[in-house]
């Protein structure tokens, strides 16, 4: 698939292939005996797990050790905090997830200015540039994500109706381009749809946030939430509402895995592919170590999943089969559909 966006300084992208990693350089490396440090807006959601997993993975296929995982919590000063720390300990590499942008920009120009290699992931703060201030940016198509989310929520909206987007308050490139994109595409495609956007500033704010979106437009028939840990949260309002609203959302976590599975509100999600976004990381980390250029921005594409294709996009997704729960809902959902058809 095509990637859709730019990266944040309007770059083209480039494929995870152009960073595959040969046999030869894997022993390369494992010969040098790097050491690196992660540093992650969170290590809650099931994408950081993904997203780590597949990072240590691969480092430890080269021969990498990973001196130090940092949880941010979504809180810049922790963030700030983290990377002064690490660099008095001078890793050769950090790979690091702003929080923020301008907030947390000056605390990672330093890891370059003490000539540790710095790889982002989603996000690149404000002022810094590629090649002076970083090595590289390795991300979702994160606007594709939001043209998938659209497109897929579409098909569910009435002609003339209204449109909820949930976004996030934060200055944050990923889900800014996935609720740009969103957008959008509506207005350019749906054009009879009228869209009201809320961001929400904090995780803890998605419930309440999602609530005084319903109470000032009663009419909303359709709800696009930028990732899918908050759109968990939109959802047990619209239970609470006693609303069977249309949703889409960004990630395929084990919770939206399952709500999408039993046919509840969640109809599509526009899921990235952590596991193999931290193999490409780790792999972009590596090959600036041994001292190879790399590309600017590295994306990977993001896969349209459905209730009918759930069970093999978790399974390229999380590298492992689906739990029990969704192929049960699955399982549940077939076999009231058989039973409500007429003989």
């Amino acid at each position: 698939m095509a990637i859709s966006g730019l990266g944040p300084h309007g770059e083209r992208a480039s494929a995870p292939e152009r960073v595959l990693l040969l046999p030869e350089d894997m022993a390369r490396a494992r010969a040098r005996g790097f050491r690196v440090a992660i540093v992650l807006h969170t290590l809650a959601s099931d994408w950081a797990k993904q997203q780590l997993s597949g990072v240590i993975g691969m480092f430890g296929d080269c021969g990498v050790a990973v001196i130090d995982v940092v949880d941010c919590a979504f809180t810049p000063e922790v963030q700030i905090e983290a990377l002064d720390r690490l660099i008095a300990e001078a890793p050769d590499a950090i790979l690091s997830l702003p929080v923020a942008n301008a907030k947390v920009a000056a605390a990672h120009a330093r890891v370059a200015a003490a000539g540790i290699k710095l790889v982002l992931l989603d996000n690149v703060p404000t002022g810094l540039l590629p090649g002076k201030d970083y090595t590289s940016l390795v991300s979702a198509d994160n606007f594709g994500l939001g043209k998938i989310a659209a497109e897929c929520l579409s098909p569910h909206v009435p002609e003339g109706s209204e449109v909820g987007v949930l976004g996030y308050e934060a200055d944050f490139f990923a889900t800014n381009e996935r609720e740009i994109a969103f957008v959008k595409w509506m207005r350019i495609n749906r054009p009879d749809v009228r869209l009201h956007v809320r961001r929400f500033p904090s995780l803890a704010d998605a419930a309440r946030v999602t609530r005084s979106l319903f109470d000032d437009h009663h009419d909303i028939a359709g709800l696009f939430v930028v990732w899918d840990t908050p759109s968990i949260a939109s959802a047990g309002v619209l239970t609470a509402l006693g609303l069977q609203i249309p949703m889409v959302t960004v990630d395929l976590g084990q919770e939206a895995a399952i709500g999408l599975a039993a046919h509840n509100s969640l109809v599509a999600i526009a899921a990235q592919q952590p596991f193999r976004q931290g193999e490409t990381a780790a792999s972009v980390t590596v090959s600036t170590l041994l001292g190879r250029m790399t590309p600017d921005w590295v994306a990977l594409p993001g896969l349209a999943v459905t209730a009918e294709n759930v069970v093999e996009c978790f399974q390229t997704v999380w590298r492992k089969p689906a739990p029990r729960e969704v192929l049960r809902m699955l399982s549940l959902v077939s076999s009231t559909i058989v039973r409500s058809t007429p003989s």
